[in-house]
């Protein structure tokens, strides 16, 4: 899934979602291991030094503020992913092929000719709106599929400022976070203030997924929505934060 990403240089690459095609087995490992880490946790609150309890006395349990500040993880990487506008893309004329719903994989029937700027956005966003207000979806395991809605990996509908991918390794689905602190981009520099509060502002819910294992231990990917004009990627919006903090649970 590393061609779903297109990212400009100050922006992580985010892998391919895992799409719908394959969702039995990913729902049966993550089960397994909820399960696994169910049962170190019971083992750790018996007596495993790693979950037991501070020592009355110990500086993380007489200071609140540091029991706050562990269960607030910094050092993420936060992306966004958007639904590509036809409209506002160019290009030649692009044949796709693929499904005409939803309940289809690896299809074979043309979906029609769009511009070659936006078949490469949808591979690399997993959803594009057309001109005639359906949706081209893409997976790295399904393809291109018509839709009326964007698709999240569960074949669940995407919702702006809720929705958000990770690996369901590090946050399982229904992991629920919000952005306490935005960090700063790849250069060192602060996030833009009203992108930053924006974020902050969203809760998020995992919904989507990256091709599993392939999203790294501290990135989330979160869904902001269509393009909101030409050159959005080149926009304060399109950006990625590092070193971010966020608030789990």
């Amino acid at each position: 899934g590393s061609e779903r990403r297109g990212r400009h240089a100050a922006a992580a690459a985010r892998p391919g979602r895992a799409g719908r095609a394959g969702l039995a087995g990913l729902a049966a490992a993550a089960t397994l291991l909820a399960a696994g880490v169910a049962l170190l946790a019971g083992l750790g609150t018996a007596g495993g030094p790693e979950h037991a309890a501070p020592p009355v006395g110990s500086p993380t349990a007489a200071d609140p503020t540091r029991r706050a500040r562990a269960r607030r993880p910094a050092g993420w990487t936060v992306t966004v992913y958007y639904t590509a506008v036809q409209r506002f893309r160019g290009g030649p004329p692009t044949p796709v092929t693929g499904c005409t719903g939803l309940a289809c994989a690896d299809g074979r029937d043309h979906l029609g000719r769009f511009p070659a700027d936006f078949v490469a956005a949808v591979r690399a966003e997993g959803t594009g709106q057309t001109a005639d207000g359906r949706y081209l979806n893409w997976s790295h395991d399904v393809g291109f599929w018509l839709d009326e809605s964007p698709r999240d990996a569960a074949g669940g509908v995407l919702r702006p400022w809720v929705s958000a991918a990770a690996d369901p390794g590090v946050l399982p689905a229904g992991t629920r976070f919000a952005i306490a602190d935005c960090g700063h981009d790849g250069s060192g520099h602060p996030i833009d203030p009203a992108v930053c509060a924006r974020l902050r502002a969203a809760r998020w819910i995992v919904t989507d997924e990256f091709t599993p294992g392939l999203g790294g231990p501290r990135h989330v990917d979160v869904y902001i929505g269509p393009e909101t004009g030409p050159d959005f990627e080149q926009s304060p919006w399109y950006t990625a934060l590092t070193g971010a903090t966020l608030r789990i649970g």
